[in-house]
Parts: structure tokens; sequence; C-alpha cells
């Protein structure tokens, strides 16, 4: 690394959420959908990919737009948005990219097909090249075709997509007829293919032939859509395909039924036997140390993204939201381990991602780098926006900033390596508060600071920390009104 990087890894004015990691030559790239800043939708803006030398992780940059969503030949006022997309390799060396189309808050994105453009190299100018099709050239359709990802199985082309009714519904017979016409309104199918079996819901895989859209052997479900008393249940597939090939064993993650986490299922086969593996990472921390959805220490949503290992190291790349919203997503990542069994263990969300160690307590950080933002009760926020004002990353102009910080609220930063036991820590702040400022390390109260209602101004602590190493470091407010935080600067006490 030439410099630290913290999580949100990429500019703090980008939101780009579903992140798909690969590795093209040398370097990283990241393809994933583009949320508009304090937007109302999702993926309100054109594709724009960025990426970074694998030497040095702390340097992500983009070429600027890289496909416009108007390039599209089904592009309409209807479904003017690209939702995640997916991008590989062919046979032919160049550059593939899967993605649909949708409308506003999602509405017409279950409909399908699944359009492609193509590239000479991974971040350059696409063009629309077609849509996933039959062999008869008509549109494939086969179940909804949502949320695609693609690998190159040495040489085979298998497409991964599908989606599921949210939070576990899996409804019988006779429900689902009565609840046909709501059906086939949201996800464009007949009252025949909503009753079918296997039902329209769920995971499935499909390969193409050498031209990247034609289908050459038909769909197949690779994840069951019923689980109660499967090792899925609780956990079960809901949309954010993505596949990954380790060992020799295909490692399928998803966005869990639950929304905020990406778990993970493996086979040795591509197209079967998947068995549910667990929980690589939740935007919350829901079930880490057996944390509970209620205690989610962020607002909660959606969830895409996957797993990349880079100069012998694995990490985990997914999304968190701001602005109280499901609709301003900014990417992440987090260090895994993927043991000699094949396993993967959750892993705790922290501001140092990428950066693979501890960042040190010195010099300025932004506020908005926070992996935990709790008032003790966040919402979930799947597919819409919190009306109450809420604790949140949010901007104003061209300064972003954690917002409606009360009482009962933590901030939380992990982690810091402090290279002195005593310093000074310069909060940026915005007050309309009255109370007490407290700065914890590990629990312990290490500097605390009145304020009142003063407006825009830099406060001065002074702190002493019992440990220097490591140190997941708090900020708590305990009195009435609110406050905004913009930065936090570290200095050495002077002599």
């Amino acid at each position: 690394m030439k410099k630290q990087i913290f999580n949100p890894f990429l500019p703090l004015n980008k939101y780009i959420p579903d992140g798909e990691p690969h590795i093209f030559g040398d370097r990283i790239y990241l393809f994933g959908s583009h949320d508009k800043e304090g937007g109302d939708t999702f993926c309100a803006l054109d594709y724009e990919f960025f990426s970074a030398q694998l030497d040095d992780l702390s340097d992500w940059s983009s070429k600027g737009i890289n496909y416009s969503a108007k390039q599209d030949t089904l592009y309409s006022k209807e479904r003017p948005y690209m939702y995640a997309p997916d991008v590989v390799r062919g046979n032919d060396r160049r550059y593939y990219l899967y993605y649909c189309l949708a409308g506003n808050k999602g509405d017409g994105g279950y409909y399908g097909p699944i359009s492609v453009a193509v590239c000479d190299t991974p971040d350059g100018k696409y063009e629309y090249l077609g849509y996933v099709k039959n062999q008869d050239g008509t549109e494939f359709n086969k179940f909804i075709c949502f949320d695609p990802a693609v690998m190159n199985d040495n040489g085979t082309i298998r497409l991964y997509y599908g989606t599921a009714m949210p939070r576990g519904m899996c409804l019988p017979k006779p429900l689902k007829a009565v609840a046909a016409p709501i059906f086939e309104k949201i996800y464009g199918k007949s009252k025949e293919e909503i009753l079918s079996e296997p039902s329209v819901w769920g995971a499935n895989m499909i390969t193409l032939c050498d031209d990247m859209l034609t289908v050459k052997t038909d769909a197949v479900r690779i994840i069951p859509e019923k689980t109660r008393g499967t090792d899925f249940e609780g956990h079960g597939f809901f949309e954010g395909s993505s596949i990954r090939k380790i060992n020799n064993t295909y490692y399928f993650i998803y966005s869990s039924q639950l929304n905020h986490e990406l778990c993970y299922a493996t086979s040795k086969y591509p197209d079967r036997d998947f068995k549910y593996g667990g929980t690589i990472v939740s935007a919350g921390d829901v079930g880490l140390n057996g944390r509970k959805e209620k205690d989610s220490l962020n607002t909660v949503g959606t969830t895409h993204g996957s797993i990349e290992c880079i100069n012998g190291r694995w990490y985990v790349f997914y999304h968190r939201l701001t602005h109280g919203s499901d609709y301003s997503r900014q990417a992440c990542a987090e260090p895994i381990e993927i043991k000699t069994d094949g396993s993967i263990e959750q892993t705790e969300i922290s501001s140092c991602g990428l950066n693979s160690k501890p960042l040190i307590a010195k010099g300025k950080y932004p506020s908005v780098i926070a992996c935990h933002i709790t008032n003790g009760k966040m919402p979930r926020v799947s597919n819409k926006q919190c009306k109450k004002p809420i604790p949140m990353v949010t901007h104003k102009n061209d300064e972003r900033y954690i917002a409606n910080i009360g009482g009962k609220t933590t901030i939380t930063y992990k982690w810091f390596d402090f290279e002195n036991q005593n310093g000074t820590l310069e909060l940026d702040i915005d007050s309309n508060a009255d109370g007490e400022i407290q700065v914890f390390t590990n629990g312990k109260t290490i500097a605390r600071k009145r304020i009142n209602p003063f407006g825009r101004k830099t406060i001065v602590l002074e702190y002493q920390v019992e440990n220097k190493n490591k140190q997941d470091l708090s900020i708590r407010f305990f009195g009435k009104g609110k406050f905004d935080l913009y930065s936090l600067n570290f200095k050495e006490n002077e002599i």
C-alpha cells in the first residue's frame, strides 16, 4: 500500500453497490451498479467501473462512464435503469457485460430478459450486443431473469440468475392461485407459470454458446425454493447471484432472504447439490456473536457482492447504506479466510477494509468511515427511505458527514493503532445539542467534552489510552438535541 485505505474504499462521492470484483491482468476491477448520491431510486446512473493495481489497493480510479442504459435497444422511460451487472472474459478474449433493466424502485425489473454488452478491455467503452436468447432467437425468459452472474469455467460459459419472494415466503399452491394476479403484474409471468413446479422463484443456471448470447443448455434450479427442514432454512436464496470456483469447488454467493447478509453455498458440481455454508458478512453485523436483527449496528436493506483473492488474500466485497435509504449504497470490503475445509466464517465489518490492518491514529479522517452507526433501534429500509431523523451518513453540497447524532447514538470505528498513549482528538461538529460527548476505546472512556448549540465548530478533547494496538474507537452523546460529525483529527500533545 502506498497509503492507507478505509471503508468505503472508493471516492466518497461515488456510490457503486452490487459489486462484482474480478482480476484481469494486473488489476482488480469492481463491476457494480451506480446509485445517485442522495437518490430516490435504485441504480439511477450509468455504469462506471473502478479498478486498482493489485499491489496498491489504496488507489482506485475509473475512466468515467463505461456504458449507458440508452445504448440498450430495450431502454424505455418505464425501464431506464441498469441493475447489478457482472463481467466475464469470453473465449474470444473479449469482455462481456451482463445486466437487467428496471424501472423506478425496481418496477419491471423482473420482466427480463438479460442484456449483454461487449468491450475489448475490462473498463473501456462497452457496446450493446443483444440479449440472452433461445436457440430460435426469441428472448430467454425462463423463471425470473434477474441479477445475472457469469463465469468462464474452462471454456464453458455459465450464467446464474434468479430471485425469490422476500422474507422467505413460500406460499402453498392455493394461496399462489389467489395471489396470481398480483404476481403476474410484479413478475411479468402468466398464472400457469406462477403455479408451475418448479416455481418461477429460485436460483438457476444455464450455459451459453460461444456467441455469449444463445442458451446452450436449459435452466436448472440449483438451490431449493422451499428451505424448511433443509440446511438453507433461515438463510434461503433471495437475489444477488455470484459464482466462484475455488480448488475445484463451486461457491455460490448470494443475498439471503434476510436481505442484509451475503451467504454462500458450495458444491463439487456447477448445477446441483449445493449445500449451505454460512454467512460471510452482514451489513449490520447481525448474526456475529449471536447478535439479533433488532440489534443491528447499522441501517440495513439490500445487499449484493462477492469474494476475490488478491495477492494471496481473500476479501468479501459488499455495500453499505447511506442517507437513511436503500438508494445510495457504497462499496466496502473486508478480509476473510477460507479454511482448509473450505468453510468461511462470518467476518466483522470494519473501517479498515482493504487496509487489512488497523488505521494509524494520526492525522485527519472523514467521519463517514464509521463502520457502526446506531441509536439502538436502527430500521430496515429495503426499497424505501426512512422518514425519521436517524443517525446516518449523508451529504450537503460537497461535504459528507454523519447527521442526527443524538442521545443513545454510538458511532464506532474499527480499528485504530495509537502511536502514543496520550494525544488530542479534534472533532469537527455542527451542534444543535446540549450535553456531553464521550469517546471510548474498547469500551473504556478516554475523553469527554461538554457541548451546547454553538453551530459549526471544532472541539478539542485530550485523550489517554491504556493500550495502543488495535483499539475500536466509539463516540457517544449523552444529552438533548443532535449534532453532526464531519471529521476526526488525531494530534500528538504538544510538549
